[in-house]
C-alpha cells in the first residue's frame, strides 16, 4: 500500500508501551508523529528516542502527539526503554509500538525489501487533525532522523492550515512567509495588515501572521 499526501492515515489496534493503542482514537483532535525503526537495540534508535523524549515540551506546544514503531515485541521494547533512560538521559514519554507480525508495517509500507524484508526503514508520518496525511520522510536505516527539521515542518504545516501563506526556503519560525497565489494583490491589506513586499508579481511576501 502506497500512502500519498491528503491520505487518511490508517486506522490500527496494536499493544505499545503505554497498553493497547487505537489509533485514530488516540490521536483524536491531535496532529500526529508517527516514525519507525528498523529494530530495537539499535544505536542510531536509541539516540533518536532519546533525542524525541527531551522534544516533548516542544511537541506538547504544537499540539503533536508521537509514537514510535519497532517490529519487536513487546517486552523487548520494555527493557529498550531502560536503556534508553540510562544512555539518552532522560524519561522515553510516549508510546512505543510492537509490531511483530508486521500489521502496522505493512499498513504504512515501512518495509522497503530491496532494503531489508524483515526490518523497517526510518519512515514518518505527520498527520492532521483530520487524520490526513501532511507529510512523509524515508530514511535509510543507517541515517539518523533531523527532529528539528520534523518541528520546522509541522511549524509550517500548521501556518498554512490558519493563513493563505506558504514557506520559503531554509525557513524558520519568526521570519517572513510566502503570500499565496490565489490571494490578489489588492486583498493583501486586509488579509495580511502587517504589511508584505511584492519582490515579483507571483512572489509577495509577508511576516508570520501569527506572531
Amino acid at each position: 500500500m502506497s500512502l500519498k499526501l491528503g491520505d487518511i492515515a490508517p486506522d490500527f489496534k496494536a499493544e505499545s508501551t503505554a497498553g493497547t493503542i487505537s489509533f485514530h482514537e488516540w490521536l483524536g483532535k491531535s496532529w500526529g508523529i508517527l516514525f519507525s525503526h528498523p529494530a530495537d537495540y539499535t544505536p542510531v534508535c536509541t539516540t533518536e528516542l532519546g533525542t524525541v523524549a527531551k522534544l516533548k515540551k516542544e511537541f506538547d506546544s504544537r499540539n503533536v502527539k508521537v509514537i514510535a514503531l519497532s517490529v519487536d515485541p513487546l517486552d523487548s521494547h520494555l527493557g529498550w526503554v531502560k536503556d534508553i533512560n540510562e544512555t539518552q538521559h532522560t524519561e522515553v514519554n510516549f508510546p512505543i509500538i510492537a509490531d511483530p507480525v508486521f500489521l502496522v508495517a505493512k499498513l504504512y509500507d515501512m518495509i522497503h525489501p530491496n532494503a531489508s524484508d524483515k526490518f523497517t526503514v526510518r519512515s514518518v508520518f505527520v498527520i492532521d487533525p483530520d487524520k490526513k496525511i501532511r507529510l512523509t520522510i524515508t530514511y535509510p536505516a543507517s541515517t539518523g532522523r533531523n527532529f528539528d527539521e520534523l518541528l520546522r515542518v509541522i511549524d509550517s504545516l500548521q501556518l498554512t492550515a490558519k493563513y493563505s501563506v506558504a514557506t520559503p526556503a531554509n525557513w524558520k519560525r519568526g521570519e517572513d512567509v510566502v503570500i499565496a497565489p490565489s490571494v490578489k494583490t489588492e486583498d493583501i491589506p486586509s488579509k495580511f495588515p502587517k504589511g508584505h513586499t511584492i519582490i515579483k508579481p507571483y512572489l509577495r511576501t509577508t511576516p508570520q501572521p501569527d506572531l
